[in-house]
């Protein structure tokens, strides 16, 4: 896509810290990182989200953060990882271009995860199957 920020970085157009690139996706350097070593993986032909991406760049996409996980975690000297991904603004994302987010951790660090909360009787029963019924439609 012509203004697709994304895009450019994978086309050469903006200056990236690039981790890794084969044909189809980059991993760099995120401009704006939780922790130091925190990386976008994203697959070099636009998409959108994970709604609008195609099964055999999202295979590839998956492999290249897998490809990367372990040497940014040694490299930073992390005790974890965190790989996340946000799809569409409502969920955070704020480059329409899919990418997953690769961010080390370390043991207090501040960050924190999102709050859960145990189903109500009947609950996981009512959206287990309005889901299943969704999958046949998809």
């Amino acid at each position: 896509m012509e203004n697709c920020l994304f895009c450019k970085i994978a086309n050469g157009e903006i200056p990236s810290h690039t981790l890794y690139e084969d044909e189809h996706t980059l991993a760099f350097l995120d401009i704006n990182p939780v922790h130091p070593g925190h990386a976008l993986v994203i697959p070099k032909i636009h998409s959108a989200n994970i709604f609008d991406i195609d099964a055999p760049s999202w295979t590839r996409v998956c492999e290249t953060v897998r490809r990367i996980a372990q040497p940014i975690e040694k490299a930073t000297g992390a005790s974890g990882i965190n790989v996340m991904m946000n799809n569409r603004d409502t969920a955070g994302q704020v480059i329409d271009h899919t990418h997953v987010h690769v961010i080390p951790r370390h043991r207090g660090d501040g960050l924190r995860l999102w709050p859960q909360k145990p189903y109500a009787r009947g609950a996981a029963e009512n959206i287990a199957e309005k889901i299943r019924e969704n999958m046949e439609k998809a």
